[in-house]
């Protein structure tokens, strides 16, 4: 009977043991599975991309009239009055929507407090009448859906249906867009919700806070206490983060080092060593030797920043479970900021307007129409001249005045008229003066009849290395002029670029053009999907850096006849612009040399930009593209042009499309915002 007993206690735990190898081995290949599913779901996503960036491209170099103009994007400023109000949820509702959060190729780009920060301010979002999302309707807000599914149909065609984990309407936390699609709910729903004025808010609060935080920190570096608030945020930038653990050696004493450190999280001890001798032996032992304790906010290892050999002269020991600290090699450190003594140049040491004609005086009745030169939402611009002097040409821009209060552009209208008033360059469009009545204002700007860039482009479908290197070189003249007084552009593209009858290339249009003081940054969303830098995308506050990305989707644009981030979806877009310049296909046409130039302008950190280093954009001037490239030549105007355009009087329309002046009724305006424009 005993025999029995155990005989059966043996089959009984092989039987278990087998269950459990059986239950193992599913378990793994599920596992393995699941792998598998998400890289073949990730291989999905890229083709899909892959195939829209095809789709877009074959719709921008099919038929001259069929390729169409970059949407731009206007964006208002940041709300900073806003109430924020956190919302409390379980630890489970926070894992779950943390999850979702990290499963979207924007979102997660953001940091870690961002998205906590986030998911305290979600709240509960409830449907009129089962509908979350209406087409056309404009929105402010994104979604977490938590439980249910909502059928998403664009006019009368279904598209897909959304579970549990989706997020969506992201575009809207960005700026004011059109819902692109309607959202209903399939079955009862749990959804949370985010608005646009609170993300901002949160982004900009996260990042100033974190900003002025590792400022107060630099400046208590002796090294650093005298540096310009310009170059400080330079470094700023560059800062990359470390963590260390308990125990781990961030320094040891002895040896070289070329890492400067400051702790944003944890304690660190400071310890030196030294040599101790016993009765017992000759033979010195060493012992370590406490020295402090350093916090959030200390620094260590600043010698490392100076140009002599930095031997560390004591251990840095991480103390707490977890130490945080950003970091600062020597070498992008002298690549940004060079000799610490160097002089930043300020607004005495240019050179200054030089006098212009007086338009003083000049009314519109003074002007008579030649023809259109464009039109747009804002209204239109014309080419007009002087009646008694017909030879004499301008362009007109008018603007209606409904439009620029409805779509809340009345400071960037200012901004603009204030920057081209004060601007003296030959490669910047020239504005002699401003009107206004009850229904526009009016612009009279230098008139160039070569056409727009853009339609040169469309026409030719690409430009050769010679003729793009021209181009950009006029551009860079113009950042330059620009940059020295700290203006930064914002809306760079070839539709902003006019040809003269010299064939030379003037930049116009600086209705997103600001002016910040060195160091400081701006936060409002505008621009062209396609050339916004990755820093505006993501809401961290950009500066004149974001121009140097812009001249670098210019550079391929011109060379491929399409930017390299391009989806009819400007989500899409933006998504495409995280993952970076790297992850794109480049086209064989771009030779080795101008790629490593646009790869160097389009970096993910705007600290790291060519243009944006300490040589400035003087960098971008002596990089091999542009070797043997006669730069004196082209600020004199000696450079002959690559194309020189047909013109043959101060009327010839031929470089323009086609538009015919239509006699729409207007409304006239009267909230005095004009008033002294």
């Amino acid at each position: 009977y005993n025999s029995f007993i155990l005989a059966f206690k043996l089959v009984k735990d092989r039987t278990k043991n087998v269950e459990t190898e059986v239950i193992q081995e599913l378990e793994k290949n599920r596992k393995k599975l699941e792998k598998e599913l998400d890289h073949k779901d990730q291989e999905i996503e890229k083709l899909k991309e892959i195939l829209e960036s095809i789709r877009s491209n074959n719709q921008n170099t099919g038929p001259k009239n069929n390729r169409k103009k970059k949407n731009v994007i206007v964006g208002s400023k940041v709300e900073t009055h806003v109430e924020l109000k956190k919302h409390q949820k379980t630890p489970e509702q926070k894992k779950f929507l943390k999850e979702a959060i990290l499963r979207n190729d924007f979102l997660k780009k953001l940091s870690e407090e961002q998205i906590n920060e986030m998911i305290d301010y979600l709240q509960r979002s409830l449907p009129q009448n089962d509908i979350f999302i209406k087409e056309g309707t404009n929105g402010d807000r994104l979604y977490i859906l938590e439980s249910g599914e909502l059928d998403v149909t664009q006019g009368s065609t279904y598209l897909t249906t959304m579970k549990a984990g989706s997020v969506f309407g992201e575009l809207a936390i960005l700026y004011n867009c059109k819902r692109t699609a309607t959202v209903t709910a399939k079955t009862p729903t749990k959804i949370w919700m985010l608005e646009r004025s609170v993300f901002q808010n949160i982004m900009m609060r996260t990042t100033n806070t974190k900003r002025t935080e590792i400022a107060d920190a630099l400046r208590k570096v002796p090294i650093l206490k005298q540096i310009s608030n310009s170059k400080l945020g330079k470094i700023t930038d560059a800062l990359e983060e470390d963590t260390f653990h308990q125990g781990e050696y961030i320094i040891r004493e002895g040896e070289s080092g070329e890492t400067f450190y400051i702790i944003l999280e944890g304690e660190v001890d400071v310890t030196t060593q030294s040599k101790e001798y016993s009765d017992s032996t000759e033979e010195p032992s060493l012992a370590e030797t406490f020295i402090r304790t350093l916090r959030k906010g200390d620094y260590f290892g600043e010698k490392a920043l100076r140009s002599e050999s930095g031997i560390r002269g004591a251990n840095v020991i991480a103390k707490s479970t977890v130490v945080r600290c950003r970091t600062l090699d020597k070498k992008p450190f002298l690549q940004l900021i060079g000799n610490l003594a160097d002089k930043d140049c300020t607004l005495l040491d240019l050179p200054q307007k030089r006098l212009r004609h007086s338009f003083e005086g000049i009314t519109l009745n003074d002007f008579e129409f030649v023809g259109v030169l464009g039109v747009g939402g804002f209204g239109r611009v014309e080419l007009v001249r002087f009646r008694d002097k017909p030879n004499q040409n301008f362009a007109l821009k008018c603007m209606k005045k409904t439009h620029i209060v409805e779509t809340k552009q009345e400071e960037h209208i200012y901004s603009e008229k204030r920057i081209m008033r004060d601007s003296d360059c030959p490669f910047i469009v020239q504005l002699h003066r401003t009107f206004k009545n009850d229904r526009y204002v009016y612009m009279l700007m230098e008139a160039c009849l070569g056409g727009e860039l853009w339609s040169k482009l469309r026409d030719d479908g690409y430009f050769d290395d010679s003729r793009a290197r021209f181009y950009t070189a006029c551009v860079v003249e113009a950042l330059e002029y620009m940059h020295l007084r700290g203006i930064v552009y914002r809306d760079l593209k070839p539709e902003n670029l006019l040809l003269d009858s010299r064939g030379y290339v003037k930049i116009v249009d600086f209705g997103f053009a600001k002016t910040i003081s060195h160091g400081e940054r701006t936060w409002t969303f505008c621009g062209t999907p396609e050339y916004v830098a990755p820093e505006v995308i993501l809401n961290k506050g950009h500066d004149i850096a974001v121009d140097y990305w812009a001249l670098g989707i210019l550079i391929f644009e011109m060379l491929t006849g399409n930017p390299p981030f391009n989806s009819s979806d400007a989500m899409k877009t933006y998504r495409m612009a995280l993952k970076g310049i790297d992850a794109i296909e480049w086209p064989l046409k771009i030779r080795k040399t101008v790629q490593n130039l646009i790869r160097r302008l389009c970096r993910e950190n705007p600290a790291e930009r060519i243009g944006n280093l300490k040589e400035g954009i003087k960098e971008i001037r002596n990089h091999r593209w542009f070797a043997g490239f006669h730069w004196e030549g082209l600020r004199k105007g000696e450079l002959k042009a690559p194309y020189i355009p047909e013109i043959t009087d101060a009327s010839d329309l031929r470089n323009f499309d086609r538009f015919e002046r239509e006699d729409e009724v207007v409304e006239k305006e009267f909230s005095g915002w004009d008033k002294d424009f």
